[in-house]
């Protein structure tokens, strides 16, 4: 566990670098005399300011300090009495501070220059300012100053000490949602997940101050936790700190008695309309409250609102308000409501929510639909606690049903099969049948991740509680949307054969949704990216023309667009895929366990790895295995073999190891065959080349067995990438290409095909297609292979070219090692056989080992190695490792 220490040493300035480089250029210009940085509490104003003075110290400068304080300010000099002559008389100002000027100056070059830092100048006493604006216009003292922000027009040491040319002005803001997740992880040396990210920005407002208690607290109490790859949350509260609670304490202590009831209201119910908080509290209390930045005014929509000018602040109110002040506060907030008529749509969450909270139950009709509207909100765990209040016996099908949903959404798997069985059973017409049916099959396939055979006997038993076409066509689709989930993709595709083209042909535009999406996703995986994306736009424009439809699953936006951004990049469109999957999720909000939102974040590192970019790959892969166990659904074991690929290409062994071990002791119901390219890529980073060519010719020849053409033709390329039988791959992607289209299936061909005949220029081109389409990662092993080839032509220049744009793409892809971006180093002079046996000898391998690694002698090892040695100009193993690996 990170303890206080250790966590206040890693503490970097990040975001703070511009201001550190602007005082670095003030203090060496001589017409300077002054640097303030102003800011609110808590932003880092003195962290910055003690960096400052370290760059001084390291410049030359002598050095003072000196803390402003209200107490201090009553006595003349109080602050800057310690750095003072003590035997210079200051009872005349004039003599007195020429004396002191002289004695504080030393001749010599700007160096000369006595540093002071002041912390809160806004607090020194007139006579300190008037002293330090003499030293600082005489060129004696160097003025560096924190000044919080707020009413220092007031301060007449601000006044006097800030005015003039010489004197630069910073203003320290509260860090960016990207600055905290850059700071989070660089002080914890992990990647950080989303929903972290988002609960310490949101919950700190960005405050450094506030960020850094935070993570303490979370931290120490177990809260915010890493599992090897990624820090996440394990709980939506986070802890703080002592100290942090008293900070705020102190903060809210300046509120009137008035103000203080205005700030419990809003700790239990913000945002409050200024019409309703007038009419407990006058416009003047009002306003001092905001001037005090306690509380935030702003327009929303028709009317102006009021909140907390700070979210920790409703966490510390609401932690002192004693009950009956709580419960009386709510009752009135809800007479209040009531009385306006309650027309606003979140009006019944609020009414549902504050009743709850005072008296302990609530109108059973009121908190369902409340709980409808939290759960269109993404909003799973304050919708749980609405469903929850119903006593059983009230509980209808409807309400088992959304209560049943809402559990499958919020990632309470079981507890949702428990649910939806009861509610399945309980189902009277074939209209519930089939709302039952929907949401259970869906909570087995992605939530539990049962067997294939389970789905279909649950379908099974619907069908003899059925009697219309469309219940059996319902059913139908149903079917096929399971089957896809399990890889099923051309039982899937055509069971949905018949669909229709146009939605308004359709019977009922929600099964058509679903039917149209399962439909995209088959085509997608079968290698037709392009009609995958006409009929993932097509259920899109469909769901956008039908209205809303939030209790359909299937017709969540972020669903249609993670289904988009799929096909997108079967399509060779990655950057537009990866801005339609970012767009989606950020659409989802901020929820930990959104079954929709792991498929997103998986689909976004799945495009990340063909594009060549195993860190966010990585990212992203970890925080969907995070968000994902214990369970073991269909999103996990996949997540985890690209996780062990994204490390491996990095080189990072034993990560990879690790996702493996993992993915292999999970009960998979399902198996993909580009789930392989971890464990080959794994073989790579060990340089067992022979087993991962071994590992992708299997997966891809079981791929083609499944007529799964997108796994295949990546499977066949990277079997080309790592020396395969290019001349066979390359005629069977040019097969896939002419039968599929596609400009990624065509570059996959283009690309085999120049390296199968060792073509340069080929390869040069592949190398812009593929830059075009994103795939750096493969555009700079095509430029890199190049590069090599014209070399040993003896195109020299042309070769340097292609070496360059092989680095300048290589540079975009974070660390990524492959042995084709080997190339144009020292492995140009290497065959095939050599290289591979440099590889695994560098990596420790015995020759005996070698030679049963490859089914050869121990004497023909030892001579490929004594080759090696010889064209790399090398004498020993331990040489060959620092050459050849990372």
């Amino acid at each position: 566990m990170m303890s206080r220490n250790s966590l206040l040493r890693r503490w970097p300035l990040v975001g703070r670098e511009p201001q550190l480089q602007d005082f670095d250029e003030v203090l060496r210009d001589p017409r300077r005399t002054g640097f303030l940085l102003f800011g609110p509490a808590g932003v880092g104003k003195s962290r910055l300011a003690e960096e400052c003075l370290e760059l001084a110290i390291a410049a030359g400068h002598r050095i003072g300090r000196a803390v402003a304080t209200a107490a201090a300010a009553s006595v003349p000099l109080g602050a800057l009495a310690h750095l003072l002559p003590a035997d210079v008389e200051l009872s005349e100002p004039v003599s007195g501070f020429a004396a002191v000027a002289r004695r504080l100056s030393q001749p010599g070059p700007a160096q000369s220059r006595m540093v002071i830092l002041v912390d809160d100048v806004h607090l020194l006493d007139a006579t300190s300012a008037m002293l330090l604006r003499q030293l600082m216009d005489a060129g004696t003292a160097f003025l560096l100053g924190t000044v919080r922000s707020g009413n220092v027009e007031e301060s007449v040491a601000v006044a006097a000490l800030g005015h003039g040319d010489g004197v630069l002005r910073a203003d320290l803001d509260e860090f960016d949602r990207q600055q905290v997740e850059t700071l989070l992880e660089r002080v914890l040396g992990r990647s950080v997940g989303k929903h972290a990210v988002n609960q310490l920005f949101t919950t700190s407002g960005g405050n450094p101050l506030y960020l850094h208690e935070l993570v303490l607290g979370a931290v120490e109490a177990g809260v915010l936790t890493c599992d090897g790859e990624i820090w996440e949350m394990t709980v939506d509260q986070l802890p703080g700190t002592r100290r942090l609670t008293d900070l705020i304490r102190s903060r809210l202590s300046v509120a009137s008695p008035v103000g203080r009831q205005v700030l419990d209201v809003l700790s239990l119910c913000e945002p409050l309309s200024l019409d309703r908080l007038e009419m407990d509290a006058d416009q003047r209390t009002l306003d001092g409250l905001e001037h005090a930045g306690l509380i935030v005014v702003a327009q929303e929509e028709r009317r102006t609102a009021a909140r907390l000018a700070h979210p920790l602040y409703g966490e510390i109110l609401r932690a002192d308000m004693p009950t009956r002040r709580r419960r009386a506060v709510l009752m009135r907030q809800m007479q209040l409501l009531r009385k306006s008529g309650a027309r606003r749509r979140e009006d019944a969450i609020h009414l549902a929510t504050y009743e709850l909270a005072a008296t302990g139950t609530a109108d059973p009709a009121l908190l369902v639909r409340a709980a409808a509207l939290a759960t269109h909100s993404h909003e799973y765990p304050r919708a749980l606690g609405l469903l929850q209040a119903i006593p059983q016996k009230q509980r209808s099908f409807q309400v088992r049903l959304l209560l049943g949903k809402t559990l499958y959404e919020a990632g309470e798997f079981q507890q949702a099969e428990d649910v939806l069985a009861e509610t399945d059973a309980m189902a009277g017409d074939e209209q519930e049948v089939l709302a039952a049916v929907l949401v259970r099959t869906q909570n087995l396939i992605w939530g539990l991740g049962a067997p294939y055979e389970k789905v279909l006997d649950v379908i099974d038993a619907a069908r003899v509680r059925i009697s219309s076409p469309f219940g059996f066509r319902a059913l139908k689709v149903n079917e096929a949307a399971s089957a896809f989930a399990v890889g099923e993709f051309t039982h899937s595709l055509a069971v949905c054969a018949d669909l229709e083209p146009d939605p308004g042909q359709a019977p009922d535009i929600q099964m058509w949704l679903m039917a149209a999406t399962t439909r995209a996703v088959a085509l997608a995986f079968l290698g037709r990216g392009e009609e995958a994306e006409d009929w993932a736009r097509r259920a899109i424009a469909a769901s956008a023309a039908s209205g809303d439809q939030p209790d359909v699953p299937a017709t969540h936006e972020a669903a249609l667009q993670s289904i988009l951004a799929l096909a997108l990049t079967e399509n060779g469109r990655l950057a537009e895929a990866r801005a339609v999957g970012e767009q989606a999720l950020s659409g989802l909000g901020d929820t930990r366990v959104h079954t929709e939102r792991r498929l997103l974040l998986f689909h976004l590192g799945r495009g990340a790895m063909l594009a060549g970019h195993p860190g966010e790959a990585r990212r992203r892969f970890a925080e969907v295995v995070r968000g994902s166990r214990p369970h073991t659904a269909v999103v996990l074991p996949m997540a985890l073999a690209g996780l062990a690929g994204a490390a491996a290409l990095q080189g990072d062994i034993e990560a990879a190891e690790a996702a493996l071990a993992e993915r292999n002791g999970l009960p998979c119901s399902t198996y993909l065959p580009e789930e392989r390219l971890g464990e080959a890529w794994l073989h790579v980073a060990r340089g067992a080349l022979t087993r991962a060519r071994a590992v992708l010719t299997a997966a891809a020849q079981d791929a083609f067995e499944r007529g799964q053409t997108t796994f295949e033709a990546i499977l066949l390329t990277d079997l080309v990438r790592l020396g395969g039988p290019r001349e066979a791959a390359a005629g069977r992607l040019t097969e896939i290409a002419d039968a599929c289209g596609g400009r990624f299936h065509r570059a996959r061909a283009d690309l085999a095909a120049a390296w199968a005949a060792n073509d340069p220029d080929g390869l040069l081109a592949a190398a812009e297609t593929l830059e075009t389409i994103g795939a750096d990662l493969l555009a700079a092993e095509a430029a890199s292979t190049a590069a090599a080839l014209l070399n040993e032509a003896g195109q020299s220049r042309r070769a340097n070219d292609a070496a360059a744009r092989a680095e300048a793409i290589e540079a975009r892809c974070e660390g990524a090692r492959t042995p084709a971006l080997m190339a144009r180093h020292d492995l140009v002079q290497l065959t095939r056989r050599e290289h591979e046996i440099a590889l695994l000898a560098a990596r420790g391998m015995p020759s005996k080992n070698i030679a049963a690694e490859l089914v050869i002698s121990v004497r023909t090892v030892d001579n490929h190695l004594q080759r090696v040695y010889a064209k790399l100009g090398l004498t020993t193993r331990r040489e060959l490792a620092n050459r050849l690996l990372p």
